[in-house]
């Protein structure tokens, strides 16, 4: 890490997250546990600019993000709700236009896990409520303590979910699933969600979990980060296109990205019984 990226990622810097990137994975923490990690106004502008330093400066080849306290996040904190400029008297239309902004903004800060080169692997212990599933669903992988629950809290107060729950969902549990979770606001337990396929694997204890999903971390840290970089984006192109432009796709990354030095790195490594050794991604500053 640079002195530079070290300085705007030490965790005194945040007012809702602590940071730290080692042995090539990154791990962001949720770290407001007195307020249930609720998502105030400093969560929504701190999580992108984290996110999008890590990625940018090509920081790690992989992030974990868990939680403190008894609870992953209890969702969009009521001061989000409750606080704001004064627009009495201002014309409605262009409320209503500003609105759109400020959702589409909202939006933003989890699509940085799914635009990320790195996989972002999710550990939630505790409930996962509201603006939680929005934030799991954009993750890559997602991990949870048997006392986990997801709840798309939003109906059961009066409004639709609308960072990110709807659009991503339906790609990772059967839609019939979402569909009575989003009209009912019941709880998903974590054996349903792993039975679902919405997470991975359930553990005993936040410690077992952050134990087994750092060390997938790890895993994913030995390989190639262009060719893991390669995977996302070829899972995440073919979730949102047909199958023949996924195809299409792949073919034009491979035409351009798919050099030897890396694979010749594998096959050397395993003759000579040693771990490969791969650069890392460029930084973004440098790749231009």
């Amino acid at each position: 890490m640079t002195t530079s990226a070290a300085k705007k990622l030490r965790s005194d810097a945040y007012e809702c997250f602590k940071v730290e990137i080692k042995d090539k994975i990154a791990h962001i923490v949720l770290d407001r546990p007195e307020k249930m990690n609720a998502m105030n106004r400093a969560f929504w502008r701190e999580l992108p600019e984290i996110v999008r330093e890590i990625d940018e400066g090509a920081l790690a080849r992989a992030i974990v993000v868990s939680s403190t306290g008894k609870h992953f996040t209890a969702g969009m904190d009521l001061s989000v709700f409750t606080s704001g400029p004064d627009n009495k008297g201002k014309e409605t239309g262009r409320l209503r236009a500003n609105l759109m902004r400020t959702v589409l903004k909202l939006q933003k800060t989890f699509s940085c896990l799914d635009e990320a080169r790195m996989p972002v692997l999710m550990a939630v212990q505790g409930g996962c409520i509201g603006g939680g599933v929005d934030f799991a669903s954009a993750s890559d992988m997602r991990y949870c303590t048997k006392d986990a629950f997801f709840c798309i809290q939003e109906i059961n107060i009066g409004m639709t979910a609308d960072v990110g729950t709807f659009p991503r969902l339906p790609h990772l549990m059967p839609q019939g699933l979402v569909r009575e979770l989003a009209y009912t606001g019941r709880r998903l337990y974590a054996e349903e969600a792993k039975d679902c396929g919405f997470v991975n694997q359930v553990f005993e204890t936040q410690d077992d979990m952050l134990d087994a999903v750092t060390g997938i971390a790890k895993d994913i840290a030995a390989r190639s980060p262009l060719a893991v970089h390669g995977s996302k984006e070829m899972i995440n192109y073919a979730r949102d296109h047909s199958i023949d432009d996924g195809l299409k796709h792949i073919a034009v990354w491979q035409t351009g990205m798919f050099q030897p030095a890396d694979m010749m790195e594998s096959f050397a490594a395993k003759a000579e019984k040693r771990d490969p050794e791969f650069d890392d991604l460029l930084p973004e500053e440098d790749a231009i």
